[in-house]
């Protein structure tokens, strides 16, 4: 119990580990592939009293049916190109993009895939399978998603060939349906193709805007109804959250008794372009945070010291970050502020003027002396103030003059 409790370890010394154990990772996943494909090969799975590699792995080695599948086929990819346990050993490729480029590999172009495969993301990787294999776009269809009862076709996780299944028993009911979750896959350069579910309000609304954009798009293609509707949302958007507007115009000069919080809009719009709509955190390494959600308006330092009269000096001091980074760790110039950056606090009038006793040479009433005719001052306290109420037009002219 002790070996899985960290308390004890300091922080460098828990990174250092966990690095060696993602290397040490990296090589078993290779001498396992590897083995799995010697195994294959040489059908040690039937003195097992198994009839196929999935089987054994699954009965025998206790691997769940999509790691036992995975697996296996990564094993006979990499046994026809042995490059591959190299690249997956060193870290440069993982299960996931073996199969994903697996089928896209020959004798001529592995090497070159593989380098340019080298430490990518699965969506990077869908990238470049999309220029080796180009494919159609997809078919514009609408359609109800699978509801329970509905008869759903099954995966066959078994890369060996296996018999036909057997008609489902009635008593056991009909198989819930896989969720189908939303996704933008690639399928040939700059062309995607996206699969979302919606409920029955966001398609009325998507085909009652297909309908009005007809005279402009005489084909109703939904792809040019979705990207008029996102241009509408992002100008939406960015007006918003960065004060982005057509006709801009410059922040006003306040007085130092302001809100030392409060980011203007021309601030707004300096931050968002200089830090391109990405969190600013940078790392001890030098690695900038790639983090484009959740961002807000971060403080570098304390409002008292990065305060400035004109917004030109005050976009210095402020920096895009997300909350992930906060997360993080407090930025090293302060700590975490009193409330959420990037969130106006409430405005309040200074406790010592809320707080000083009334003078008694201002009259409270009526607002305009009725001897000297001039209008009384105004209050210390700026809130809250006593309503106005206009008398009607008919009360006014019957009501008697006032003395002069």
């Amino acid at each position: 119990m002790r070996a899985f409790t960290f308390d004890h370890v300091s922080n460098d010394t828990l990174l250092a580990d966990l690095a060696t154990l993602v290397a040490t990772d990296r090589q078993t996943t290779a001498a396992l592939l590897a083995h799995l494909g010697e195994v294959d090969e040489r059908k040690l799975y039937l003195p097992a009293a198994c009839a196929s590699m999935h089987a054994y792995c699954v009965r025998v080695l206790h691997l769940a049916e999509e790691v036992a599948y995975k697996r296996i086929r990564a094993a006979r990819i990499a046994r026809q190109f042995p490059v591959i346990f190299d690249a997956i050993a060193e870290g440069r490729l993982h299960v996931s993009g073996v199969l994903m480029l697996g089928p896209h590999l020959t004798d001529a172009n592995v090497r070159d895939v593989l380098a340019a495969a080298s430490h990518r993301t699965k969506a990077e990787l869908e990238e470049l399978v999309a220029r080796l294999a180009p494919r159609p776009d997809l078919p514009e269809r609408m359609e109800r998603a699978p509801q329970a009862g509905d008869v759903n076709e099954s995966l066959q996780l078994d890369p060996d060939p296996a018999p036909p299944p057997s008609a489902p028993d009635p008593a056991a009911g009909p198989p819930d349906p896989d969720p189908v979750p939303a996704r933008i896959q690639a399928r040939s350069p700059d062309r995607y193709g996206l699969q979302v579910t919606i409920d029955g309000a966001t398609r009325d609304k998507l085909l009652r805007a297909q309908a009005l954009l007809r005279h402009r798009h005489p084909s109703g293609e939904l792809a040019e109804v979705l990207d008029l509707a996102l241009d509408t949302l992002l100008e939406k958007l960015e007006k918003q959250k960065f004060g982005k507007t057509s006709q801009p115009r410059k922040a006003k000069v306040r007085g130092e008794d302001a809100d030392a919080r409060y980011v203007p809009n021309e601030v707004r719009r300096v931050v968002s372009e200089r830090d391109a709509e990405q969190c600013a955190f940078v790392s001890d390494d030098g690695v900038r945070c790639t983090e484009r959600g959740f961002l807000e308006l971060d403080h570098r330092t304390r409002p008292s010291v990065c305060w400035a009269p004109t917004s030109c000096a005050r976009s210095a001091s402020r920096r895009v970050s997300a909350g992930a980074a906060w997360r993080r760790g407090p930025p090293p110039t302060h700590g975490r502020p009193s409330h959420r950056p990037g969130i106006r606090p409430p405005m309040r009038a200074p406790a010592a003027r809320l707080m000083a006793p009334p003078d008694p040479s201002t009259p409270s009433s009526p607002s305009r002396c009725a001897a000297s005719g001039s209008r009384r001052p105004r209050s210390d306290v700026p809130w809250p103030r006593r309503p106005k109420f206009r008398r009607p037009r008919s009360r006014r002219a019957c009501a008697p003059p006032l003395p002069s």
